[in-house]
Formats: structure tokens, sequence, C-alpha cells
């Protein structure tokens, strides 16, 4: 299957970090690969790391690069491993956060409640025995620790109540597909919340969607590890799509510019034009911030 992703904020993220000669790329979130593909094209002679967790990524991607003069490596590890898989500096870095549209509308993971699939929310294609699902944390965690994420990692008014609706439901039936946690969600909520601009089910998916990935966590350890392997003169780039996200990268750019090891690149975020937004409305709530270090 071919990827359907769009990239976003595309042009003015590879602008950004001014690439120059034979530099050395991480595409930290490969996903559709627009950006490592607008690299190869705008600079045959960059070399590029591309890495994702989804290894089924780069099966529906690499359709773009035949025929490309692209120094390219797909690796299948999450960018929090950084450390392991780069073994020398690198001029710049991209983190494109979020789910991409291709694991979005076909992954059959269940991280849309518009389709009707198992519960399982992991980046990972094929998942152990021991990797968390969202199986796990709808059916095993407790009430207050089901509240706290979707009101921590979703910013869900309505946590509460749709915890303890959760727990109330699987002690009838364990609840194993989107549609049945959708249908819980609906009961939890007030009617009214439920004709507001989002789905009612936006929030609580995002935020069991990042505890099962740990998405902060691994984020935080992945920009450490892509800062220390950056070279002087080399630039970090950051897509984020939600408050959350953009707060981890706003304290951390902070943090080393106070150090004096960096300096900021864009003082005020960088959003899609209205343009952007027309053609792909994902792009609405991204924010791109950049970073050099010194």
């Amino acid at each position: 299957m071919n990827s359907v992703h769009k990239t976003v904020l595309l042009k003015e993220t590879i602008d950004g970090l001014d690439l120059k000669g034979e530099a050395t790329v991480i595409d930290g979130t490969f996903g559709g690969g627009g950006h490592s593909l607008e690299i190869c094209k705008r600079y045959p002679k960059v070399k590029i790391i591309a890495l994702d967790q989804d290894k089924s990524t780069f099966e529906k991607a690499k359709e773009k690069f035949k025929g490309k003069k692209c120094d390219i490596t797909f690796i299948n590890k999450n960018f929090r491993n950084i450390d392991e898989v780069v073994k020398e500096s690198v001029n710049g870095i991209i983190f494109d956060l979020g789910l991409s549209s291709d694991q979005l509308e076909n992954s059959g993971r269940g991280f849309s409640f518009m389709k009707d699939e198992p519960l399982l929310m992991t980046m990972k294609e094929n998942p152990s025995l021991e990797d968390l699902t969202a199986l796990d944390v709808v059916n095993t965690w407790g009430e207050e620790n089901l509240a706290n994420i979707i009101y921590g990692f979703g910013e869900e008014r309505f946590s509460r109540r749709i915890a303890k609706t959760i727990v109330e439901a699987r002690k009838k039936k364990k609840i194993e597909t989107t549609t049945e946690l959708v249908e819980i969600i609906s009961s939890a909520v007030p009617a009214k919340y439920k004709n507001g601009k989002i789905h009612f089910a936006t929030k609580t998916f995002q935020a069991i969607r990042i505890a099962v990935n740990d998405e902060l966590g691994a984020f935080s350890e992945g920009l450490k590890k892509g800062f220390n392997v950056l070279k002087k003169g080399g630039r970090i780039a950051v897509i984020s799509f939600h408050s959350l996200e953009d707060r981890v990268v706003k304290r951390f750019f902070k943090g080393k510019v106070d150090e004096g090891k960096a300096k900021l690149i864009n003082k005020k975020v960088i959003l899609a034009s209205d343009e952007e937004v027309k053609s792909n409305p994902r792009s609405r709530s991204a924010k791109l911030r950049i970073l050099e270090k010194i």
C-alpha cells in the first residue's frame, strides 16, 4: 500500500535546517518519507539517516525513492535510541511528531476512532506479548491511573467520568475494539460535548496512544541524545502537534540557550500558512521550532 501521508511545513523545515554540501541529516520520524524525499531532491549529496519505530513506513514510502540518487539509510528504531545508531556527528535533525496519516488510516492497529479495529495503538508493526497495548491500558489499569493519563496526556476535562465508565464497562466484558471504546466514551460525556469542533473521543484516544508508546518520554530522550550528536552549527527542527509536545520543545530549547550552548533560529513559532491549512487540515495545529548548536 502506498503512502497517503502529506508532510506538514515541509519547505519551512528544510529551509530552516540550512543544509550545505555533504551534510548528514537524521530524519528521526521518517513516516511517509516527505522530509527525506525533499532533502534528496534539493541536496543529493546529503547523507540521510532515516529512523522509524514502525517498519511498515519504509515499505509504504520506498516507491518514492526509486530512481532517486540518494544516500539514505533506513533504520527500524525509535528516535530515543539515536545514540545506538548514529556513530558520527550530524548537521541536522528532524523530529516530526504525532501520528502519520498512514498509521491513522492504514495500520489496522486502532489509532483511529473512525474505524473498527483491534485496540493496539502501538507504533510497532508486530508487537510482542511483552509490549504494552491499548488493550492492556483500558482493561487492566486502575481508574485513577486511567483518569490521570486521559487528563494529563489528552487534556480531557471529562477524564474522570470516562475512566469510571471504562472500568464499569470492562467488568461486564473485555474491551477489545476501537468501536467498543468509542461507545463507552460516548456514554460517559454530556450530549452537548458530542457536538463540539473535535470528535468527543479524540482526546482520550490521543492520551492512550501517548501512554502506550511513551511518546513524551521517548521524545525528551531523543532531543537530549540528538543535541549531543549535533555538530556545532548544526540544527534541530521540531514539528509538534499539541501543547504537551510543544512544552517539551520550548523547555529544552530554552535550557540550551540559557546554558549558552545554542540559539533559537525562530524566536516566534512557525505555523502553517492559510493555503497549507486549506489543502491539509492536519497542519492547523502544527508548530515548528528550530534550534542551532553553538
